[in-house]
């Protein structure tokens, strides 16, 4: 029997569980997912937009396995030396996966970032996502939106797009929604009427996907403005044979938009593109009063060059959303420059070597890159290579893990702890008058999980 560690609940660390009791190269393998939170899922309960309900609906999938006979979800386990050293935890495993994912965003790296009112747009996603690490003072009565009429979000991937249309969606949509009653309330009393979201470089290089652009176009009450002397800047508009489908959809949807005459609709979201943040600007009061962009021209060799022509853009409120990074893990290598641990076909390596009874899959294997779907290749991977280590991996374990992780102080939240919660999410709901609303707060989810039935 193989007792192995996936560290990480979201898509790569389940997947991995996944291929792991499914082979039949090594029998009666046995697997204990491990998390942080007290709730499975990762970045599929805290990072997919409350409105988007079909990903959302991934959890049912990633739900068989943690129900198989041989896997067991264990919440509330931190790795590190506060809490369950690595050591530990390897001593009591035969082997251990890491997945967990790329925590820190990408900084801007320019003046005025650190202002009040500009946030990085995983900060903003975890608050109405209901994250438990979520800054507390955003659930005050204004949060993040007090007295903002114009929002601009930095950067033009799916992210951006979903921060932007939570920003711009009216209140009666998103009441269907799980995010936190607190959260929902904010948005209620929010006057945003603009919402401007930047790319430094083209609309042919976007990283959005049509269907997430073309989302925006669907608000009520919403008009997308997009500038056409932006995309004649764009050589690959003028022709855009040579782009990928996916990019030549976005060109056709972002031409339609620009196209159409003006609607004089409430709130505008305005897309704009060949614009660098150099500086963001304070105002009056101390707070952010919007940035100021370099103009950027295309280079002629994919990337873009400064014009020494600069803009402002007014805004209350600035959400950057210029990608992720994976931050170091206690006691593993790490490339500082790649934001991933060294690794050769997901065993990690130690000055080269790999290291026996250690792996990775997932964004901290390979970088915050790709769909959902991407880590399951990702983590098949890592498990052959995990199973053709199966016979220097064979030793006689200390007894059952989960003794061991209660021997080092911690108190698991097991599935029926899980479980636990969900029930008191639909009771919560249910209070309100609304679906399933997600408990936001440390405190909350920890007394849900309590209730569990035992045994």
């Amino acid at each position: 029997m193989l007792h192995v560690a996936v560290v990480g609940s979201g898509p790569s660390g389940v997947y991995a569980a996944q291929s792991l009791v499914q082979q039949d190269r090594v029998p009666d393998v046995r697997v204990d997912v491990l998390d942080r939170l007290p709730c499975p899922y990762g970045l599929v309960r805290y990072g997919v937009a409350p409105d988007h309900e079909k990903i959302k609906s991934l959890q049912n999938n990633l739900r068989a396995v943690l129900e198989h006979e041989r896997v067991r979800f264990l919440g509330g386990v931190e790795i590190g030396p506060a809490a369950l050293p690595r050591e530990r935890l390897l001593s009591l495993y035969h082997a251990v996966v890491y997945c967990v994912g790329a925590a820190a965003d990408r900084r801007l790296g320019v003046p005025g970032e650190e202002l009040p009112g500009s946030h990085s747009a995983t900060e903003f996603v975890s608050w109405y996502s209901a994250h438990p690490d979520a800054l507390p003072d955003s659930f005050a009565p204004d949060g993040f939106v007090r007295d903002v009429r114009s929002a601009l979000v930095i950067g033009v991937g799916n992210v951006a797009v979903d921060v932007a249309r939570i920003l711009a969606r009216g209140v009666a949509e998103l009441l269907p929604t799980d995010m936190p009653d607190a959260a929902l309330g904010v948005l209620a009393g929010s006057r945003v009427r603009e919402v401007h979201m930047v790319g430094r470089r083209g609309p042919s290089q976007a990283r959005f996907t049509t269907k997430e652009l073309r989302e925006l176009g669907s608000l009520p009450g919403t008009e997308v403005v997009v500038d056409p002397a932006e995309l004649a800047l764009d050589p690959a508009c003028a022709d855009p044979s040579g782009l990928s489908p996916a990019c030549r959809r976005n060109v056709e949807v972002l031409r339609g938009w620009a196209e159409r005459p003006a609607s004089g609709l409430a709130r505008r979201i305005i897309l704009r593109f060949f614009l660098r943040p150099v500086a963001l600007t304070a105002g009056t009061a101390g707070r952010v009063a919007g940035a100021r962009f370099e103009r950027t021209l295309p280079d002629g060799r994919g990337g873009v060059t400064g014009s020494g022509r600069y803009e402002d853009i007014p805004a209350q409120l600035v959400l950057r959303s210029v990608g992720y990074r994976g931050v170091p893990l206690e006691g593993l290598p790490f490339d500082a420059g790649r934001g991933t641990v060294p690794h050769a076909a997901g065993r990690v390596l130690r000055d080269g070597a790999p290291s026996a009874g250690e792996y990775v899959a997932g964004w901290i294997k390979r970088g915050p890159t790709g769909v959902i779907g991407t880590n399951r290749p990702c983590a098949k991977e890592t498990v052959q290579s995990l199973l053709d280590d199966a016979p220097v991996l064979a030793r006689e374990l200390p007894g059952d893990p989960l003794a061991g992780l209660r021997a080092a102080g911690l108190r698991p939240v097991e599935w029926p702890g899980w479980l636990a919660i969900e029930r008191a999410e639909a009771e919560l709901g249910r209070s309100l008058g609304r679906g399933v609303v997600k408990i936001p707060d440390w405190d909350g989810l920890r007394t849900a999980a309590a209730r569990a039935t035992p045994g």
